[in-house]
């Protein structure tokens, strides 16, 4: 029996807590990064003032190519928001 695909939940979160969106994606490479970044623009209509993420380098290198005046933050804690986030989704199940 083969093993199923292993697939990553990525999420944007504003300074509040609230979800604003969410992407299921098999990599977390800087093009499925991009991807994330442009739905959460055309769904915004405009560019965040500060970006925080964790410490996966794919992030900086989307956010440099498609918002190069935002600041992005990737320090250790900040993205607490992002990641408790993820709790509340449907179907998310947590490997431990």
């Amino acid at each position: 029996m083969p093993l199923p695909a292993r697939h990553t939940v990525s999420g944007a979160v504003d300074q509040n807590g609230i979800v604003l969106d969410i992407l299921v994606q098999s990599r977390r490479d800087a093009t499925a990064a991009g991807r994330l970044l442009r739905k959460l623009m055309k769904r915004q209509g405009r560019a965040p003032r500060v970006m925080i993420t964790d410490k996966l380098r794919s992030y900086g290198a989307a956010a440099g190519t498609i918002m190069p005046g935002v600041e992005h933050r990737q320090y250790k804690g900040l993205n607490n928001r992002a990641g408790n986030s993820h709790w509340a989704c449907p179907g998310f199940v947590p490997v431990f």
